[in-house]
């Protein structure tokens, strides 16, 4: 299981909106086919790893990285290939939560005479595909927000400006993170100050499917020569006030939610339609004012953040606009699970969390 979750991953920046899934084919310790899906509308793992192993699959254990498909989309069910193969022994790591698998692949394994075994690796599996659990199970993508600060925690001088607070190393990093994101959003604020392209820059030899721009723009204020607009690089979505009629409406997709009293548009309004249009996964790129929104709304699953050893002043933006504890019993507390090294940066990788005791 280990070695599909491996196969899996090489799909990570290519078979959206689809999963990532890997499959290994074995006979006792011996491995007869392997393979993973690598992109919506070509085959899947299950697929690939037996027209791998050919004659060997029969009689053998597919150990499968998420339950096998059950239903006809652009390619025939996994379940039926895994039965007209002659395995005999299915081990899946995680359930498809999906409601036309949903345990229906299972079943046609099982009906079949089929032994079917789950649960194995499933915390590693679920990670792995975070952002497709949190679209079908939460019904909005999984959100991810990037920052860089310096070591006194501020991610701009006062007047805005911040290229380049962390190293290129870290900017390169950052292009992983975005390839492997169905969508990247940031806010108009940043857009007006900064023209942001917001596009996976990566070697060539490096496939992706570009992930789509959004661009929260409460009052449609989308400059129309933006760099957003006229690089055509990546799709770009734009999401207004549901009282605002854009200027930009005929030539650039867009949907509106509702605007709040207080001001700012209903964040997970937005989460809930972009997971609507396929969007598992996105990674916020603003400024304080909108991920300090996101963080009180209570919508950021995780922070990836880069520390510069550099200094910027009592006078810099900080980390997160908004946040007011006024005890120490109400810090917002933030778990972190990774820490590397980029370049002479310090990346930390942290989930929400109870406050540090």
């Amino acid at each position: 299981m280990a070695r599909a979750l491996t196969l899996a991953a090489r799909g990570a920046y290519t078979t959206r909106p689809n999963p990532v899934v890997g499959c290994v084919i074995a006979d006792g310790a011996r491995v007869v086919g392997e393979g993973w899906h690598a992109r919506a509308g070509e085959p899947h793992a299950e697929a690939n790893a037996l027209a791998e192993a050919g004659a060997a699959a029969r009689g053998a254990t597919a150990y499968v990285t998420l339950e096998p498909c059950a239903h006809f989309g652009r390619t025939p069910p996994c379940a039926d290939a895994l039965v007209a193969a002659g395995v005999t022994r299915v081990v899946a790591a995680v359930r498809d939560p999906f409601y036309q698998v949903a345990g229906q692949g299972f079943a046609k394994l099982q009906a079949a005479g089929i032994t079917v075994e789950s649960g194995l690796m499933e915390a590693q599996a679920r990670a792995l595909n975070r952002g497709f659990f949190s679209r079908i199970e939460r019904g909005r993508p999984w959100l991810r927000v990037k920052l860089a600060m310096s070591l006194d925690g501020r991610t701009a001088l006062h007047d805005g400006e911040s290229k380049w607070i962390s190293s290129e190393a870290s900017r390169a990093d950052v292009m992983h993170w975005r390839a492997r994101a169905g969508g990247l959003l940031t806010g108009i604020a940043t857009v007006l100050a900064d023209d942001p392209r917001l596009t996976v820059r990566l070697p060539d030899d490096v496939a992706f499917v570009p992930p789509v721009r959004i661009v929260l723009d409460e009052r449609g204020r989308l400059p129309h020569g933006c760099r957003l607009l006229t690089d055509g690089a990546a799709p770009t979505l734009a999401v207004h006030g549901d009282d605002v009629v854009p200027d930009y409406s005929d030539e650039l997709p867009a949907f509106s939610v509702r605007r709040l009293d207080g001001g700012g548009l209903d964040l997970a309004a937005v989460l809930a339609q972009l997971a609507q249009r396929g969007i598992g996964e996105v990674q916020v790129e603003a400024g304080a004012t909108l991920a300090g929104a996101f963080l009180r709304a209570g919508l950021v699953d995780e922070v990836l953040l880069y520390i510069a050893p550099v200094l910027l002043g009592e006078r810099g933006r900080p980390l997160f606009a908004g946040l007011d504890p006024a005890t120490m019993a109400e810090r917002i507390g933030l778990r972190i699970v990774e820490t590397a090294h980029i370049g002479p940066d310090l990346r930390l990788h942290l989930v929400p969390g109870d406050v540090p005791r």
